[in-house]
């Protein structure tokens, strides 16, 4: 891969060897002398640096992910975000979206965040240091072995994450980690690391730029590829999405009426009579009644091409 700069920057002290992200690159020495259209074109290199990085960990990605279907396919397993600073504040976005977006219950989503909720507003001194409250916070929540825990830190070494992912590990979790320097041991902390090999930043050490951005986009893509596995999706809709507002309530009407055929009027009926599910709507339309199209979801974990299919 080619990266933003030199890996041998006298910048960097001994220790820091492999820390790529703390590197300063000497390409973009004097970047505060260029002008804006200049700047802003470096910064967006950056961020291709990010996708390229993405890119090549697919394979860890996917077999992340073929591995956190596992534990999540029944009723108790629960995804949880670990993280500080930015890496904590994109793990807790990506977490928040999984329920209105594929229905993912909240009672199975967890969030730990070096500082609490006051960290996620502004920094708290220490608190990514505190490996004693990392550990503490994941025991607290009862790790168990059909859990899946993510930790995400783009230096993969930081203390909070790090001792909560051992300690999840330890409880028998799946856990996986997501880091953009080589060699760092969050990475080796769990059994699936992701390593997003963004290289220098532009801006010295400002990992909110590229290895933010492919923190983000890994996360999409774990989250979005894992909530397919768990028949989240049909035909390219999000089925198990939560109407809850007027644009979502049209969007499940579209979704009954692309899937079965019917018009308007039906599968607006339909969404009424199971408060606007579009799996149950999709059967109820197709001839079934609600509590027959619970029980067909349910005999196929959620599976609506198997319900339909068991007529």
């Amino acid at each position: 891969m080619t990266l933003n700069g030199s890996n041998n920057s006298a910048d960097c002290a001994p220790e820091d060897e492999w820390r790529e992200t703390e590197f300063r690159s000497p390409r973009y020495a004097g970047l505060e002398t260029w002008p804006n259209r200049e700047i802003l074109g470096a910064l967006l290199g950056g961020q291709y640096q990010a996708l390229s990085a993405v890119a090549e960990a697919l394979p860890s990605l996917e077999a992340a992910i073929d591995a956190a279907i596992v534990r999540l396919a029944g009723d108790t397993g629960r995804i949880v975000y670990v993280g500080a600073g930015t890496s904590g504040r994109l793990a807790v976005l990506d977490g928040i979206e999984l329920t209105p977006t594929f229905g993912w219950p909240l009672e199975r989503l967890e969030y730990l965040f070096a500082g609490g909720d006051a960290g996620l507003n502004h920094a708290i001194e220490g608190a990514e240091d505190d490996a004693g409250a990392g550990q503490s916070e994941i025991e607290a929540i009862n790790p168990a072995p059909q859990d899946v825990v993510l930790g995400l830190a783009a230096s993969g070494t930081t203390h909070y994450t790090r001792a909560a992912i051992q300690t999840a590990r330890k409880a028998g979790s799946l856990t996986v980690t997501f880091a953009n320097n080589p060699n760092s041991p969050l990475l080796a902390d769990a059994e699936f690391g992701v390593l997003l090999r963004t290289g220098p930043e532009v801006l010295s050490g400002s990992t909110r730029l590229g290895a933010g951005t492919s923190q983000k986009i890994a996360l999409n893509l774990f989250s979005t590829t894992l909530m397919i596995g768990l028949n989240k999706v049909h035909q390219g809709h999000m089925v198990d999405m939560q109407a809850s507002n007027q644009k979502l309530v049209l969007r499940a009407q579209r979704m009954v009426m692309e899937i079965t055929g019917c018009d308007p009027a039906r599968a607006t009926a339909a969404l009424e009579q199971c408060d606007y599910h579009t799996k149950l709507a999709v059967l109820i339309v197709e001839g079934h009644e609600k509590n027959a199209a619970l029980s067909l979801l349910k005999r196929h974990n959620g599976n609506l091409a198997a319900a339909l299919s068991d007529t």
